[in-house]
């Protein structure tokens, strides 16, 4: 009997809805089912559920930006893996001597597996940055890159010029890591976001999208001829589905500033977020915000500005949360979800000098928001829009018209409905294999 092995692979915005009608005419490999994704259906959240089989409620992770209350700031993007909170699905596997790859998921940096390459850019003081990435060992991204042909763009993995070139070379790096007899995995986790930017761009109803599947249709057919040549199982899953929007964004943050709750502090003609003096202040990703509110008497006004603003479907509080499985220290007091069809986001300002200088570049660090304007050149080629009513996918709510979708070569035990099914049944296959 060979050697049982696993390729993961995460898709960024494998709707089961899109799947079920665009790529019947496209590809037959696999049988692909609709699964339920974790609450909120975004990429930080749904990929710690999914190598903890935890809720977010216990991982931690509760959506792309995490507000750090010892900081007082909110921060998006941070790699490092004690983000995320619990055992690993693969730590009995490993603990056998199997070997794990981690390649581009988030979280990553720190994380006691044998392999993780994730992309680690320095910033430089006078604006610009030198791409780069984060490898273990040292020398994994040159051997990859020497194996792919060239090295990973940065600017196809995010911003005007990303594109499903991103997604090529990390399936190729993938395929050249299964195929390297010194270095392959018995686990390889990888992540492809072929699909991401243009649903967002466009949405999942314009031909740009359907270009994008057959895209990542060329690159699943190369992972799934790697993967058996090398005696590989395969999982595929999607983290959310996009939904289309229809209106311009939601902005809580101008609400919370008309009704005195948010502050700011000018810098020249810019207004920056005081978050030292605000009251509540929203933290925006996608279709959802985490509202913290400082003082707890200050909830109950806070909840009454957000329920009467345009937009907003429904404002969960901690006993919602608890429901839902988000209900963790790092969780805002309140959480807003945005109607369906609508997004919401960060800017506080009202006239465009006053937005803070950050505002026209890609910054996903600095701004206190996801902000999918950065996939859209501004007024000068240096510059991101500010234009919010460009954007035409979002996601992150979940219900029966938003679930995302898997597939497999291996033989589960059960048939998983939920993502944290999923998990739990490949982590059971995990230490069968072992």
């Amino acid at each position: 009997m060979p050697h049982r092995k696993l390729l993961v692979v995460q898709v960024a915005a494998l709707g089961h809805e899109f799947l079920k009608r665009e790529i019947n005419a496209t590809w037959k490999e696999l049988e692909f089912r609709p699964l339920e994704s974790v609450f909120p259906a975004v990429t930080c959240t749904a990929q710690a559920s999914f190598r903890t089989a935890a809720p977010p409620s216990v991982h931690g992770m509760v959506a792309n930006g995490i507000y750090h209350e010892e900081l007082q700031r909110p921060m998006f993007w941070e790699q490092s893996s004690r983000l995320v909170t619990g055992p690993r699905i693969w730590e009995s596997f490993r603990r056998l001597g199997k070997r794990v790859a981690m390649l581009f998921w988030q979280q990553s940096l720190g994380e006691d597996v044998d392999l993780v390459l994730s992309p680690a850019p320095i910033h430089k003081h006078h604006g610009g940055m030198i791409p780069g990435c984060y490898a273990k060992p040292a020398y994994l991204y040159d051997h990859l890159s020497s194996a792919v042909g060239r090295e990973f763009s940065l600017a196809h993995y995010w911003g005007p010029l990303a594109s499903t070139k991103s997604g090529d070379w990390i399936a190729e790096a993938t395929a050249a890591l299964l195929s390297d007899n010194d270095l392959a995995p018995d686990l390889c986790l990888t992540y492809l976001p072929t699909l991401d930017y243009d649903l967002q761009r466009h949405g999942p109803n314009h031909d740009r999208s359907v270009r994008a599947l057959e895209a990542l249709v060329g690159q699943f057919k190369m992972l799934i001829d790697t993967a058996r040549k090398h005696d590989y199982d395969v999982l595929i899953y999607g983290d959310y589905a996009m939904g289309p929007v229809e209106a311009d964004a939601v902005f809580p943050n101008r609400a919370l500033a008309e009704a005195g709750l948010f502050q700011t502090r000018q810098v020249k003609h810019m207004l920056y977020p005081d978050f030292y003096r605000s009251k509540a202040f929203a933290v925006v990703d996608h279709e959802l915000a985490h509202v913290y509110v400082t003082d707890p008497d200050d909830v109950a006004q806070t909840r009454e500005c957000l329920v009467s603003l345009e937009g907003v479907a429904d404002v969960l509080d901690r006993g919602a949360l608890r429901d839902l499985g988000l209900d963790h220290p790092r969780s805002g007091e309140l959480v807003i979800v945005a109607d369906e069809g609508r997004w919401l986001a960060y800017p506080w300002w009202q006239k465009k000098r006053e937005a803070p200088e950050y505002a026209k570049h890609v910054d996903i660090h600095q701004k206190p928001g996801f902000d999918p304007c950065e996939l859209f050149f501004g007024r000068f080629p240096t510059q991101v829009s500010t234009d919010t009513s460009q954007v035409k996918g979002s996601h992150g709510r979940v219900g029966s018209d938003r679930q995302s979708s898997w597939a497999s070569t291996c033989g589960l035990e059960t048939q998983p409905v939920t993502l944290l099914d999923l998990a739990s049944a490949a982590r059971t296959w995990l230490e069968a294999a072992g």
